[in-house]
């Protein structure tokens, strides 16, 4: 005998459902109603709820209360009557169980009812669940920070100065570029540098597609993919899985280069760029004004480089996300390894981040500096 509780006023499905001998039904009509059959909960088998009610949808119970059925290990149906199949399908990956129709007979729900709870505990059981605790800077390297960071403004200051002079002769406007930055424990911050572009440089990005590097890399290997297939027809292995699809390692590269177009932007000689830009880029003089985020606590001298929110909203996953368990930093382990050793791919760099993130201390920092003084500047581009 399967015990459930429907949630929602169809008289006519919860006669249908009482009906059915393997079943013992309760039914609440509204949110309140459910609140107060909370602390009978484990008791259930399965909870099924109509997906418009009085004050709360049946997809808002369910967020609301998601961890009283995973606890319970309850599985959680909708009734939808939602033409649209993307509409069914965005309910079952936000975590409910099933979608019925109006008119679901109770034999079905019964003979689904063991599929659901068996398919929810392995879910449970084989979930990992990942901790992470928020990063803080040991005191010795906030010191150290400090007396780097601070001692750096002294000597550079007459540089800076000089630089803010000539932004202001040949462009008008702020002399720092402030953007916003995502550092340690995706902590979003003012990134300040030293402006070297007009002013009007992020509107002129809309009317320079067609010179972005990385869509007309994407466009230029484009060739590769029927050059993949006609390998594949030959009887070439497939190398890769997509989204459970193969696909070549040819096809997997133009795809890669294709997402990156539509996200990144690079050009070449940037008409952006002013003449004081080029220089205080090529020279990394443009970077002195992170020590400032240094001082403020922002960023450290050593860690991984902040990244533009575009960036970091793609990076979230377990496998990438724990770049962002270090210090954010004005220099790091990938800027050293990749210094005089031509290209390093996205892949290789935010494994170096987090190779960093594992082993984060004051001895490792002052290692890093040690072996390349000048990767404490780096250009964004290094």
């Amino acid at each position: 005998m399967k015990k459930i509780l429907y949630i929602g006023e169809d008289q006519e499905l919860h006669l249908r459902l009482g009906a059915e001998p393997n079943l013992t039904v309760d039914r609440v009509s509204n949110v309140v109603g459910f609140s107060n059959a909370l602390e009978s909960l484990e008791d259930l088998d399965f909870v099924l709820s109509d997906y418009k009610l009085k004050g709360l949808n049946g997809t808002g119970i369910f967020e609301k209360f998601r961890e009283h059925f995973s606890k319970h290990q309850i599985p959680f149906g909708l009734v939808v009557n939602h033409p649209e199949k993307k509409f069914r399908v965005s309910l079952l990956k936000s975590g409910i169980s099933e979608v019925y129709p109006s008119n679901v007979n109770a034999e079905t729900v019964v003979s689904r009812i063991n599929f659901l709870k068996e398919m929810l505990e392995s879910r449970l059981s084989t979930a990992k669940k990942v901790e992470y605790q928020e990063y803080h800077i040991p005191l010795s390297k906030r010191i150290f920070d400090l007396v780097v960071a601070g001692c750096a403004l002294v000597v550079f200051s007459p540089i800076m100065i000089l630089t803010a002079i000539a932004i202001k002769i040949e462009s008008p406007g702020s002399i720092w570029y402030v953007s916003k930055r995502v550092g340690t424990g995706y902590r979003v911050f003012d990134f300040y540098k030293l402006r070297s572009m007009y002013m009007d440089a992020d509107k002129r990005v809309a009317d320079m597609k067609h010179l972005n590097q990385y869509a007309i890399e994407a466009e230029e290997s484009g060739s590769d993919k029927f050059v993949s297939q006609n390998k594949q027809k030959e009887g070439a292995p497939t190398l890769l899985y997509k989204d459970g699809q193969p696909m070549s390692e040819e096809e997997y590269l133009v795809y890669k280069k294709k997402q990156q177009a539509g996200t990144f932007v690079k050009f070449k000689d940037d008409p952006r760029v002013t003449k004081v830009g080029k220089f205080i880029r090529n020279t990394s003089i443009d970077e002195l004004p992170q020590l400032i985020n240094v001082v403020k606590g922002d960023m450290s001298i050593v860690g991984n480089r902040p990244l533009p929110l575009y960036e970091a909203e793609q990076l979230t996953s377990d496998d990438w996300g724990e770049r962002f368990l270090a210090p954010a930093g004005i220099t790091g382990l990938w800027q050293v390894m990749k210094r005089g050793k031509g290209e390093m791919s996205d892949e290789e760099r935010k494994a170096l981040d987090n190779q960093y993130a594992r082993k984060v201390s004051l001895w490792n920092d002052i290692r890093l500096i040690l072996r390349t003084v000048p990767a404490l500047f780096q250009k964004e581009n290094v």
